[in-house]
Protein backbone atom coordinates (compact mmCIF):
# COMPACT_ATOMS: atom_id res chain seq x y z
CA UNK A 1 0.00 0.00 0.00
CA UNK A 2 0.92 3.62 -0.54
CA UNK A 3 0.17 5.36 2.76
CA UNK A 4 -0.20 9.03 3.66
CA UNK A 5 0.05 10.18 7.28
CA UNK A 6 -1.14 13.71 8.00
CA UNK A 7 0.65 15.70 10.71
CA UNK A 8 4.03 17.02 11.76
CA UNK A 9 4.55 16.09 15.41
CA UNK A 10 6.01 13.35 17.54
CA UNK A 11 2.79 11.38 17.23
CA UNK A 12 3.12 11.28 13.46
CA UNK A 13 6.80 10.31 13.59
CA UNK A 14 5.85 7.44 15.91
CA UNK A 15 2.99 6.37 13.64
CA UNK A 16 5.31 6.48 10.62
CA UNK A 17 7.96 4.44 12.47
CA UNK A 18 5.44 1.70 13.30
CA UNK A 19 3.78 1.70 9.87
CA UNK A 20 7.13 1.53 8.06
CA UNK A 21 7.94 -1.76 9.81
CA UNK A 22 4.94 -3.49 8.23
CA UNK A 23 5.67 -5.22 4.87
CA UNK A 24 2.26 -4.04 3.62
CA UNK A 25 3.68 -0.51 3.45
CA UNK A 26 5.22 0.13 0.03
CA UNK A 27 5.48 3.91 -0.08
CA UNK A 28 5.12 6.16 2.97
CA UNK A 29 4.45 9.91 2.82
CA UNK A 30 4.07 12.25 5.80
CA UNK A 31 2.53 15.68 5.31
CA UNK A 32 4.02 18.01 6.26
CA UNK A 33 6.27 15.90 8.51
CA UNK A 34 9.44 17.00 10.29
CA UNK A 35 13.17 16.29 10.31
CA UNK A 36 12.57 12.89 11.91
CA UNK A 37 9.92 11.65 9.48
CA UNK A 38 12.19 12.67 6.60
CA UNK A 39 14.59 9.86 7.58
CA UNK A 40 12.03 7.10 6.98
CA UNK A 41 9.38 8.59 4.69
CA UNK A 42 8.83 11.29 2.07
CA UNK A 43 7.73 14.62 3.50
CA UNK A 44 5.13 16.58 1.53
CA UNK A 45 4.42 20.25 2.13
CA UNK A 46 0.65 20.51 1.66
CA UNK A 47 -2.19 22.18 3.57
CA UNK A 48 -3.56 19.31 5.66
CA UNK A 49 -6.58 21.35 6.78
CA UNK A 50 -7.87 21.59 3.20
CA UNK A 51 -9.72 18.42 2.26
CA UNK A 52 -9.68 19.16 -1.48
CA UNK A 53 -5.91 19.67 -1.43
CA UNK A 54 -5.39 16.38 0.43
CA UNK A 55 -7.65 14.50 -1.98
CA UNK A 56 -5.86 15.90 -5.04
CA UNK A 57 -2.49 14.98 -3.56
CA UNK A 58 -3.71 11.43 -2.89
CA UNK A 59 -4.99 11.05 -6.44
CA UNK A 60 -1.75 12.35 -7.91
CA UNK A 61 0.35 10.03 -5.74
CA UNK A 62 -1.79 6.87 -5.91
CA UNK A 63 -2.34 6.87 -2.15
CA UNK A 64 -4.26 3.81 -0.93
CA UNK A 65 -4.69 4.64 2.76
CA UNK A 66 -4.86 7.94 4.66
CA UNK A 67 -4.07 8.08 8.38
CA UNK A 68 -5.03 11.39 10.00
CA UNK A 69 -2.86 12.19 13.02
CA UNK A 70 -3.94 15.51 14.63
CA UNK A 71 -7.37 16.73 15.68
CA UNK A 72 -7.48 19.91 13.56
CA UNK A 73 -7.85 18.18 10.13
CA UNK A 74 -10.49 15.88 11.61
CA UNK A 75 -12.51 18.82 12.94
CA UNK A 76 -12.08 20.50 9.55
CA UNK A 77 -13.70 17.54 7.77
CA UNK A 78 -10.65 16.18 5.97
CA UNK A 79 -11.71 12.59 6.69
CA UNK A 80 -15.11 13.33 5.14
CA UNK A 81 -13.48 14.73 1.99
CA UNK A 82 -11.20 11.71 1.67
CA UNK A 83 -14.03 9.21 2.11
CA UNK A 84 -16.23 11.10 -0.35
CA UNK A 85 -13.42 10.68 -2.90
CA UNK A 86 -13.31 6.93 -2.26
CA UNK A 87 -10.10 6.96 -0.22
CA UNK A 88 -9.71 4.46 2.61
CA UNK A 89 -9.31 6.68 5.66
CA UNK A 90 -8.48 6.24 9.34
CA UNK A 91 -10.09 8.94 11.46
CA UNK A 92 -13.59 10.12 12.39
CA UNK A 93 -15.87 12.41 10.42
CA UNK A 94 -16.12 16.06 11.44
CA UNK A 95 -19.48 15.29 13.06
CA UNK A 96 -17.98 12.47 15.13
CA UNK A 97 -14.83 14.49 15.91
CA UNK A 98 -17.04 16.87 17.89
CA UNK A 99 -16.30 14.49 20.77
CA UNK A 100 -13.03 16.39 20.99
CA UNK A 101 -13.85 19.62 19.21
CA UNK A 102 -16.62 20.53 21.68
CA UNK A 103 -16.44 19.85 25.41
CA UNK A 104 -20.16 20.63 25.73
CA UNK A 105 -21.02 18.11 23.01
CA UNK A 106 -19.12 15.39 24.89
CA UNK A 107 -21.00 16.25 28.08
CA UNK A 108 -24.29 16.00 26.18
CA UNK A 109 -23.29 12.54 24.95
CA UNK A 110 -22.40 11.48 28.52
CA UNK A 111 -25.75 12.74 29.80
CA UNK A 112 -27.62 10.96 27.00
CA UNK A 113 -25.97 7.58 27.63
CA UNK A 114 -25.54 7.82 31.40
CA UNK A 115 -21.74 7.75 31.36
CA UNK A 116 -20.12 8.74 34.67
CA UNK A 117 -18.39 12.12 34.43
CA UNK A 118 -18.05 15.38 36.37
CA UNK A 119 -21.06 17.59 37.02
CA UNK A 120 -20.99 20.51 34.61
CA UNK A 121 -22.54 23.65 33.17
CA UNK A 122 -22.01 25.61 29.93
CA UNK A 123 -21.76 29.37 29.51
CA UNK A 124 -21.55 31.79 26.61
CA UNK A 125 -20.93 34.98 28.58
CA UNK A 126 -18.67 35.91 31.45
CA UNK A 127 -21.08 37.30 34.07
CA UNK A 128 -23.11 34.13 34.56
CA UNK A 129 -19.97 31.99 34.42
CA UNK A 130 -18.34 34.10 37.14
CA UNK A 131 -21.47 33.87 39.28
CA UNK A 132 -21.47 30.08 38.89
CA UNK A 133 -17.83 29.82 40.00
CA UNK A 134 -18.52 32.03 43.01
CA UNK A 135 -21.50 29.86 43.94
CA UNK A 136 -19.64 26.57 43.52
CA UNK A 137 -16.28 27.57 45.00
CA UNK A 138 -12.92 25.93 44.33
CA UNK A 139 -11.28 23.66 43.32
CA UNK A 140 -13.11 23.76 40.02
CA UNK A 141 -12.24 23.12 36.34
CA UNK A 142 -12.67 25.69 33.56
CA UNK A 143 -12.56 24.46 29.95
CA UNK A 144 -12.74 26.29 26.66
CA UNK A 145 -15.38 24.47 24.64
CA UNK A 146 -13.38 24.33 21.39
CA UNK A 147 -9.98 23.10 20.27
CA UNK A 148 -7.20 25.05 21.99
CA UNK A 149 -4.06 22.98 21.30
CA UNK A 150 -3.94 21.61 24.84
CA UNK A 151 -4.15 25.08 26.42
CA UNK A 152 -7.89 25.31 27.02
CA UNK A 153 -8.19 23.58 30.40
CA UNK A 154 -7.52 25.24 33.75
CA UNK A 155 -7.70 23.18 36.92
CA UNK A 156 -8.29 26.06 39.32
CA UNK A 157 -7.40 25.36 42.93
CA UNK A 158 -8.68 28.78 43.99
CA UNK A 159 -11.68 30.86 43.04
CA UNK A 160 -9.36 33.64 41.86
CA UNK A 161 -7.64 31.25 39.42
CA UNK A 162 -10.98 30.20 37.99
CA UNK A 163 -12.19 33.77 37.56
CA UNK A 164 -8.90 34.74 35.88
CA UNK A 165 -9.28 31.80 33.48
CA UNK A 166 -12.79 32.95 32.59
CA UNK A 167 -11.57 36.49 31.97
CA UNK A 168 -8.86 35.18 29.62
CA UNK A 169 -11.13 32.84 27.69
CA UNK A 170 -14.01 35.28 27.28
CA UNK A 171 -11.45 38.00 26.64
CA UNK A 172 -10.40 36.23 23.44
CA UNK A 173 -7.05 34.71 24.43
CA UNK A 174 -8.07 31.42 22.79
CA UNK A 175 -10.02 32.90 19.91
CA UNK A 176 -13.20 31.11 18.90
CA UNK A 177 -12.31 28.12 21.10
CA UNK A 178 -13.12 30.18 24.20
CA UNK A 179 -16.39 31.71 22.97
CA UNK A 180 -18.23 29.04 24.97
CA UNK A 181 -16.93 27.70 28.27
CA UNK A 182 -17.67 24.53 30.22
CA UNK A 183 -17.22 24.60 33.99
CA UNK A 184 -16.86 21.26 35.72
CA UNK A 185 -16.74 19.76 39.15
CA UNK A 186 -13.17 19.03 40.24
CA UNK A 187 -12.56 15.27 40.20
CA UNK A 188 -9.98 13.86 42.58
CA UNK A 189 -8.06 10.70 41.77
CA UNK A 190 -5.44 9.46 39.32
CA UNK A 191 -5.74 10.27 35.62
CA UNK A 192 -4.89 7.82 32.86
CA UNK A 193 -5.47 7.34 29.14
CA UNK A 194 -7.40 4.48 27.55
CA UNK A 195 -7.21 3.91 23.78
CA UNK A 196 -9.89 2.10 21.78
CA UNK A 197 -10.25 1.45 18.06
CA UNK A 198 -13.80 1.41 16.77
CA UNK A 199 -15.28 1.00 13.31
CA UNK A 200 -18.58 2.46 14.48
CA UNK A 201 -19.90 -0.81 15.83
CA UNK A 202 -17.11 -3.00 17.18
CA UNK A 203 -14.73 -1.62 19.79
CA UNK A 204 -11.24 -2.97 20.45
CA UNK A 205 -9.13 -1.72 23.39
CA UNK A 206 -5.55 -1.24 22.17
CA UNK A 207 -3.66 0.04 25.18
CA UNK A 208 -3.30 2.25 28.22
CA UNK A 209 -0.87 5.01 29.07
CA UNK A 210 -0.27 7.71 31.64
CA UNK A 211 0.99 11.14 30.72
CA UNK A 212 2.59 13.97 32.72
CA UNK A 213 0.91 17.30 32.05
CA UNK A 214 2.84 19.66 34.32
CA UNK A 215 6.02 21.24 33.01
CA UNK A 216 8.36 20.48 35.90
CA UNK A 217 9.40 17.69 38.27
CA UNK A 218 7.00 16.70 40.99
CA UNK A 219 4.03 17.64 38.81
CA UNK A 220 4.63 21.35 39.35
CA UNK A 221 4.50 24.30 36.99
CA UNK A 222 2.02 25.12 34.23
CA UNK A 223 -0.01 22.58 32.28
CA UNK A 224 1.47 21.53 28.94
CA UNK A 225 0.55 19.30 26.03
CA UNK A 226 2.47 16.54 27.84
CA UNK A 227 6.04 16.21 29.11
CA UNK A 228 6.30 12.42 29.01
CA UNK A 229 4.30 9.21 29.18
CA UNK A 230 4.54 5.51 29.85
CA UNK A 231 2.59 2.40 28.91
CA UNK A 232 0.92 0.38 30.30
CA UNK A 233 -0.72 2.41 33.07
CA UNK A 234 -0.90 0.20 36.20
CA UNK A 235 -3.85 2.19 37.58
CA UNK A 236 -5.99 0.99 34.66
CA UNK A 237 -6.48 -2.55 35.91
CA UNK A 238 -8.43 -5.11 33.89
CA UNK A 239 -11.45 -4.54 36.14
CA UNK A 240 -11.36 -0.77 35.63
CA UNK A 241 -10.88 -1.17 31.88
CA UNK A 242 -13.99 -3.39 31.77
CA UNK A 243 -15.99 -0.86 33.80
CA UNK A 244 -14.82 1.95 31.50
CA UNK A 245 -15.78 -0.02 28.40
CA UNK A 246 -19.19 -1.04 29.77
CA UNK A 247 -20.20 2.28 31.33
CA UNK A 248 -18.37 4.93 29.30
CA UNK A 249 -16.95 3.86 25.94
CA UNK A 250 -19.52 1.43 24.52
CA UNK A 251 -22.51 3.60 25.51
CA UNK A 252 -20.88 6.62 23.82
CA UNK A 253 -20.18 4.66 20.63
CA UNK A 254 -23.80 3.43 20.60
CA UNK A 255 -25.14 6.97 21.19
CA UNK A 256 -23.02 8.35 18.34
CA UNK A 257 -24.37 5.65 16.01
CA UNK A 258 -27.94 6.32 17.20
CA UNK A 259 -27.50 9.97 16.22
CA UNK A 260 -26.42 8.99 12.70
CA UNK A 261 -22.79 10.00 13.26
CA UNK A 262 -20.97 6.68 13.83
CA UNK A 263 -17.44 7.03 15.16
CA UNK A 264 -14.60 5.40 13.20
CA UNK A 265 -11.00 5.67 14.27
CA UNK A 266 -9.18 5.78 17.58
CA UNK A 267 -11.15 6.99 20.57
CA UNK A 268 -8.95 8.26 23.39
CA UNK A 269 -10.74 8.29 26.73
CA UNK A 270 -9.10 10.39 29.42
CA UNK A 271 -10.22 8.82 32.68
CA UNK A 272 -10.09 9.81 36.35
CA UNK A 273 -9.81 6.80 38.62
CA UNK A 274 -10.78 6.89 42.26
CA UNK A 275 -11.80 4.05 44.59
CA UNK A 276 -11.56 1.50 41.79
CA UNK A 277 -13.96 3.32 39.44
CA UNK A 278 -13.37 5.45 36.35
CA UNK A 279 -15.14 8.63 35.32
CA UNK A 280 -14.65 10.37 31.98
CA UNK A 281 -12.50 13.49 31.95
CA UNK A 282 -12.55 14.00 28.17
CA UNK A 283 -12.56 12.29 24.81
CA UNK A 284 -9.97 12.92 22.13
CA UNK A 285 -10.49 11.81 18.54
CA UNK A 286 -6.85 10.87 17.81
CA UNK A 287 -3.88 9.18 19.42
CA UNK A 288 -2.50 11.23 22.28
CA UNK A 289 0.82 12.98 22.05
CA UNK A 290 3.11 11.82 23.73
CA UNK A 291 1.03 8.68 24.47
CA UNK A 292 1.20 7.58 20.83
CA UNK A 293 4.95 7.33 21.11
CA UNK A 294 4.84 4.68 23.84
CA UNK A 295 1.91 2.84 22.25
CA UNK A 296 3.61 2.65 18.86
CA UNK A 297 6.88 1.56 20.47
CA UNK A 298 5.01 -1.40 21.98
CA UNK A 299 2.69 -2.17 19.04
CA UNK A 300 5.22 -1.98 16.21
CA UNK A 301 4.16 -3.25 12.78
CA UNK A 302 0.76 -4.53 13.95
CA UNK A 303 -0.37 -0.90 14.39
CA UNK A 304 -0.89 -0.67 10.61
CA UNK A 305 -2.89 -3.92 10.50
CA UNK A 306 -5.14 -2.69 13.31
CA UNK A 307 -5.75 0.76 11.79
CA UNK A 308 -6.37 -0.81 8.37
CA UNK A 309 -8.90 -3.25 9.84
CA UNK A 310 -10.60 -0.36 11.63
CA UNK A 311 -10.88 1.70 8.44
CA UNK A 312 -12.30 -1.25 6.51
CA UNK A 313 -14.81 -2.19 9.24
CA UNK A 314 -13.05 -5.49 10.02
CA UNK A 315 -12.47 -5.12 13.76
CA UNK A 316 -14.69 -8.07 14.66
CA UNK A 317 -12.26 -10.82 15.58
CA UNK A 318 -9.22 -8.52 15.52
CA UNK A 319 -6.85 -8.76 18.46
CA UNK A 320 -3.81 -6.99 19.81
CA UNK A 321 -0.71 -9.07 20.46
CA UNK A 322 0.95 -7.49 23.47
CA UNK A 323 4.38 -8.40 24.72
CA UNK A 324 4.87 -8.29 28.48
CA UNK A 325 6.85 -5.08 28.21
CA UNK A 326 6.85 -1.37 29.05
CA UNK A 327 7.65 1.82 27.16
CA UNK A 328 8.46 5.31 28.40
CA UNK A 329 8.98 8.59 26.58
CA UNK A 330 10.55 11.81 27.85
CA UNK A 331 9.67 15.06 26.10
CA UNK A 332 12.48 17.52 25.53
CA UNK A 333 11.08 21.01 25.17
CA UNK A 334 12.47 24.43 24.38
CA UNK A 335 13.20 26.53 27.46
CA UNK A 336 10.24 28.79 28.14
CA UNK A 337 7.63 26.25 26.98
CA UNK A 338 4.64 26.29 27.43
CA UNK A 339 5.12 30.06 27.36
CA UNK A 340 7.33 32.01 24.97
CA UNK A 341 10.34 30.17 23.58
CA UNK A 342 12.98 30.68 20.90
CA UNK A 343 13.31 28.65 17.71
CA UNK A 344 16.41 27.81 15.71
CA UNK A 345 18.81 26.36 18.30
CA UNK A 346 20.86 23.38 17.15
CA UNK A 347 20.45 19.92 18.70
CA UNK A 348 23.60 17.83 18.77
CA UNK A 349 24.23 14.23 19.73
CA UNK A 350 21.26 12.62 17.99
CA UNK A 351 23.69 10.43 16.01
CA UNK A 352 24.86 8.90 19.32
CA UNK A 353 21.36 7.68 20.23
CA UNK A 354 20.50 4.11 19.19
CA UNK A 355 17.56 3.53 16.85
CA UNK A 356 16.08 0.05 17.13
CA UNK A 357 13.04 -1.77 18.51
CA UNK A 358 13.89 -0.59 22.03
CA UNK A 359 15.20 2.92 21.43
CA UNK A 360 13.92 5.81 19.30
CA UNK A 361 14.09 9.56 19.38
CA UNK A 362 10.83 10.70 17.82
CA UNK A 363 10.97 14.24 16.46
CA UNK A 364 8.17 16.66 17.25
CA UNK A 365 9.21 20.25 16.56
CA UNK A 366 12.34 19.96 14.41
CA UNK A 367 13.61 21.08 11.04
CA UNK A 368 16.78 20.16 9.13
CA UNK A 369 18.84 23.05 7.76
CA UNK A 370 22.21 22.49 6.05
CA UNK A 371 22.57 19.10 7.68
CA UNK A 372 21.84 20.44 11.17
CA UNK A 373 18.79 19.56 13.26
CA UNK A 374 17.21 22.71 14.66
CA UNK A 375 14.45 23.19 17.23
CA UNK A 376 11.30 24.47 15.58
CA UNK A 377 8.63 24.24 18.25
CA UNK A 378 7.82 24.05 21.95
CA UNK A 379 7.90 20.29 22.40
CA UNK A 380 10.84 19.26 20.25
CA UNK A 381 11.92 15.64 20.85
CA UNK A 382 10.37 12.50 22.37
CA UNK A 383 13.14 10.29 23.70
CA UNK A 384 11.49 6.88 23.86
CA UNK A 385 12.58 3.46 25.10
CA UNK A 386 11.11 0.04 25.68
CA UNK A 387 12.12 -2.38 28.41
CA UNK A 388 11.15 -5.55 30.24
CA UNK A 389 10.19 -3.38 33.21
CA UNK A 390 9.20 0.26 33.50
CA UNK A 391 12.41 0.97 35.38
CA UNK A 392 14.41 -0.57 32.52
CA UNK A 393 12.54 1.58 29.97
CA UNK A 394 13.10 4.71 32.06
CA UNK A 395 16.83 4.03 32.44
CA UNK A 396 17.22 3.48 28.69
CA UNK A 397 15.38 6.72 27.85
CA UNK A 398 17.39 8.88 30.23
CA UNK A 399 20.63 7.25 29.05
CA UNK A 400 19.80 8.49 25.54
CA UNK A 401 19.13 11.99 26.87
CA UNK A 402 22.64 11.96 28.34
CA UNK A 403 23.96 11.75 24.75
CA UNK A 404 22.15 14.91 23.64
CA UNK A 405 23.69 18.34 23.64
CA UNK A 406 20.99 20.98 23.58
CA UNK A 407 21.47 23.66 26.26
CA UNK A 408 18.41 25.56 25.03
CA UNK A 409 16.15 22.62 25.94
CA UNK A 410 14.87 21.02 29.12
CA UNK A 411 13.02 17.92 30.28
CA UNK A 412 11.54 16.45 33.43
CA UNK A 413 13.75 14.01 35.31
CA UNK A 414 10.91 12.06 36.96
CA UNK A 415 8.81 10.61 34.14
CA UNK A 416 7.16 7.42 35.38
CA UNK A 417 7.43 8.35 39.07
CA UNK A 418 3.83 7.55 39.91
CA UNK A 419 4.05 3.94 38.74
CA UNK A 420 7.63 3.38 39.89
CA UNK A 421 6.86 4.33 43.48
CA UNK A 422 4.28 1.55 43.80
Amino acid sequence: MNILILGSGGREHALAWAVKQNPKCDRLIVAPGNAGTATLAENADIDILDGATVVTFCEENAVDFVIIGPEAPLAAGVADACRAAGLLTFGPSAAAARLEASKAFTKDICDACGAPTAAWARFTEAASARAYVQAQGAPIVVKADGLAAGKGVVVAMTEAEALAALDEMFGGSLGAAGAEVVIEEFMAGEEASFFILTDGTTALPIGTAQDHKRAFDGDTGPNTGGMGAYSPAPVLTEAIQKQAMDEIVLPAIAEMARRGTPYQGVLYAGLMIQDGKARLVEYNCRFGDPEAQVLMMRLGAQALDLMHACAEGRLTGARVNWADDHALTVVMAAKGYPGAYAKGSEIRGLDRCPEDSRHMVFHAGTVETDGRILANGGRVLNVTARGDTLEDARNRAYAMIDHLRWPEGFCRSDIGWRALRK
